[in-house]
C-alpha cells in the first residue's frame, strides 16, 4: 500500500495511490488531520483497511512533499564506502555518522520542480531512502532497529553545494534552501527487513544512471543509524530519517555537473517506487 498527501481542487488530503489514481483518506479521519498525524498515531493500519476495495475519487492532483509537516528530518551524510573515497582526503572510514538537520520547508513533492535560487548555481542530487520513525524510544538496540520504523520513502536530498561550506564546521546552509530537494512521492509501510537488506538505490538525471547502490554497503547500516541517533536523542514517531546517498553526486563529476532548469533527476528505490522531479529557477 502507497500513502501519500496531494492537492486537488485546492484542497489537501492524504490517502492511497493506486495505479488508477488518488483515494482520499483523510476525510474518514478527522481525528488524524495529517498524514504525520496518522504515523504518530500508529494507525497506517487503518488507513490500510479503510482504502480496501475503495474507488479512486482523485485522478487530477498534485503529490506534495509526503509528510510536509514533520517535525524532524535529520540526514546521515558519506555513509558509502565510495562516498568517503570522492573526498580525496585519504581518510579511512570514520567511526562515527556524519549527521546534520533538514527542515520540512526544503522539500517539495513528486513531479514538482525543485528551486535553484538566483544566489548560487551549484543544484545537486541526492538519491536516498529514508525511514520514518514509528514507534519511539531512547538507546535503542541496534536488533531492535527496525520494530521502530513505520514506513519508507525516497528522498532527493538536493544540495546547493557552493554554500554547504560558508562556515567551518556546518553544513546547514546549503542543505536546507527552500524546495531544493524532494521527499516522496509517497510512504510505504514497513514490514519486512528485504524492504530494506534488499534495496537498491538508482539515480537518472536525464534518463543516465549518476548513481547506483545497494543499501546493504552502507557503512553505517540503517540498525545502527537508528541505535546511534537515539543514543542522544529521544526518537519520537513521525521522525524522519534520511539514511545516505551512493557515489555518483554531480559535484564528484570533473568539472562538476550540477542541475539546471529543464534537467529531470529520477531515483528508484525496488519496493517503493520512482521520486522525479524537474528543475527550474526561482522566480524573484
Amino acid at each position: 500500500m502507497r500513502f501519500a498527501t496531494y492537492t486537488a481542487e485546492d484542497e489537501t488530503y492524504y490517502g492511497a495511490i493506486t495505479d488508477a489514481g488518488a483515494v482520499a483518506l483523510s476525510p474518514d479521519f478527522p481525528q488524524w488531520p495529517t498524514l504525520l498525524d496518522v504515523v504518530q498515531a500508529g494507525e497506517l493500519g487503518a488507513l490500510t483497511a479503510a482504502a480496501e476495495g475503495r474507488a479512486v475519487t482523485h485522478t487530477d492532483f498534485r503529490y506534495e512533499m509526503v509528510l510536509p509537516n514533520a517535525q524532524r528530518i535529520l540526514c546521515v551524510g558519506v555513509n558509502f564506502p565510495d562516498r568517503n573515497a570522492e573526498y580525496k582526503d585519504g581518510s579511512a572510514q570514520p567511526k562515527y555518522m556524519s549527521l546534520f538537520p533538514r527542515f520540512a520547508s526544503g522539500f517539495t513533492g513528486h513531479d514538482r520542480p525543485l528551486i535553484r535560487p538566483p544566489e548560487n548555481h551549484t543544484l545537486d542530487y541526492e538519491g536516498e531512502v529514508a525511514i520514518v520513525i514509528g514507534k519511539g524510544g531512547r538507546r535503542i538496540k541496534a536488533e531492535d532497529a527496525y520494530d521502530h520504523i513505520a514506513a519508507l520513502t525516497i528522498c532527493n536530498e538536493g544540495t546547493i553545494r557552493d554554500w554547504v561550506r560558508h562556515a567551518k564546521f556546518n553544513v546547514t546552509q546549503g542543505k536546507n534552501w527552500d524546495k531544493s530537494g524532494s521527499i516522496g512521492p509517497w510512504i510505504v509501510p514497513f514490514t519486512d527487513a528485504s524492504q530494506l537488506d534488499d534495496a537498491r538505490i538508482v539515480t537518472r538525471v536525464n534518463g543516465e544512471v549518476r548513481q547506483d547502490d545497494t543499501l546493504n554497503r552502507m557503512m553505517f547500516p540503517i540498525r545502527e543509524e537508528i541505535a546511534y541517533i537515539s543514543t542522544f536523542m529521544t526518537l519520537q514517531p513521525g521522525d524522519v530519517i534520511v539514511t545516505g546517498t551512493p557515489t555518483g553526486s554531480g559535484a564528484r563529476f570533473d568539472p562538476p555537473i550540477y542541475l539546471k532548469p529543464g534537467d529531470v533527476v529520477e531515483i528508484e528505490v525496488n519496493g517503493i517506487g520512482t521520486l522525479r522531479n524537474g528543475i527550474e529557477d526561482e522566480v524573484v
